[in-house]
């Protein structure tokens, strides 16, 4: 994780004010965390705990910055924000549409106030449209992004991907994406603006390969039934001898033929790879070859070779696989394994400067340093302002 040059991350420098929220809003102030802004994450006053537990909380996605309490149904409350979006790059915030504009520091007001702020915005519909004001959830929003059909096993219902395709990479992925690239047009061009990001949006543009490939007459709309959706033998998931599952994606012809080789399967007459019409029967004869021997057993035959091939490992397991461990795709934090900051960077890398704070554990800190006075400070407590 260290870089050969200077030690710190690529957006070090830059100032970002996360309203706090949930899912995709907390993943994109992690990402900008830990590539190096300096990312300060409002709480609600709500939810200040008289006394904090000695261990930091176990919500990693709100690790890398400090937290400051805000009321922000309090006039001073939001003036307080405001004066905060007064001197940062970017704010990011994830409430249904309308709603900071209700409070009182909507994109509008930021702007005028801070005039080359970059507003970010994430919700799962969109800032318009006829649902846009509707409750949702990630299942909800890669549903009508046309991500949720394709995904799942014959005769099922289809299968939902945990929250990783709408809230995180439609998602909060997308948002950070935007940020950054609006702050690099920021930097030229001497003017805010507003980034859009909506979950359905970001689902859709996921899909993109998918509605190409149903363009060109070579996706099915059945499910399971085509080459990257579990409809092949070539690329699935199956179980070994004990009970462990491994993967393998031999698309292309020459790894496919390894394949068949690792399989014990060369020389006899087989099915042409693309013979839609042998997949189902072919694919119960290699589950049944899978199933002789036990995950260990075809790491040993399969692993490192071009079959493209991985073992299917848990939460627990996948920190201690030696690729990970050399390439430090894990680290320990505050004693919590977690996936490490990505992508790598040569010579300014990014870290995790700090585990996950409790809300408002930064409050006076974080006010003293953004250039409120201890006067100030005091009586924002006082009034209840601010915890």
């Amino acid at each position: 994780m260290k870089g050969k040059g200077d030690d710190v991350g690529p957006l070090t420098g830059f100032k970002v004010i996360e309203v706090a929220g949930i899912g995709p809003g907390p993943f994109c102030a992690m990402v900008l965390a830990d590539l190096g802004a300096e990312v300060i994450r409002v709480d609600r006053v709500q939810w200040v705990k008289q006394e904090n537990p000695p261990r930091p909380p176990m919500d990693l996605l709100n690790r890398g910055r400090r937290s400051i309490a805000i009321d922000l149904k309090s006039p001073q409350g939001v003036e307080t924000l405001l004066r905060l979006a007064d001197r940062a790059d970017a704010l990011i915030e994830g409430f249904r549409p309308g709603v900071t504009e209700r409070l009182g520091f909507g994109p509008d007001v930021c702007l005028k106030r801070n005039p080359k702020l970059v507003y970010g915005r994430i919700t799962g519909w969109g800032q318009e449209g006829p649902i846009a004001h509707s409750s949702g959830h990630d299942i909800n929003y890669i549903a009508l992004a046309g991500a949720l059909a394709p995904i799942g096993r014959p005769g099922t219902p289809p299968v939902h991907p945990l929250n990783l395709i709408g809230d995180f990479g439609g998602g909060g992925m997308l948002l950070a994406l935007g940020v950054v690239c609006a702050l690099l047009e920021t930097s030229r061009s001497g003017k805010g603006q507003v980034v859009d990001a909506a979950m359905v949006d970001g689902a859709a543009l996921l899909m993109t390969m998918f509605f190409g490939l149903r363009a060109a007459g070579v996706w099915s709309l059945d499910r399971a039934s085509n080459f990257l959706d579990t409809g092949s033998h070539f690329y699935d998931s199956y179980e070994t001898s004990d009970g462990k599952y491994v993967s393998v994606g031999s698309i292309e012809p020459q790894f496919y033929q390894e394949l068949i080789e690792k399989l014990g399967l060369a020389g006899e007459k087989l099915p042409a790879q693309m013979d839609r019409t042998e997949w189902a029967a072919f694919k119960k004869r290699v589950a049944d070859i899978f199933r002789t021997k036990t995950r260990e057993d075809w790491c040993r035959i399969m692993e490192g070779s071009d079959v493209c091939f991985a073992p299917v490992l848990d939460l627990d397991e996948a920190p201690t696989h030696p690729q990970n461990v050399h390439r430090q795709t894990f680290v320990d934090v505050a004693g919590v394994p977690q996936p490490a900051p990505a992508p790598r960077f040569s010579r300014t890398p990014g870290a995790i400067p700090r585990p996950p704070s409790h809300p408002g554990e930064h409050t006076g800190e974080v006010l003293a340093d953004w250039g409120f006075a201890p006067d100030e400070i005091a009586k924002l407590k006082t009034a209840g302002a601010v915890r």
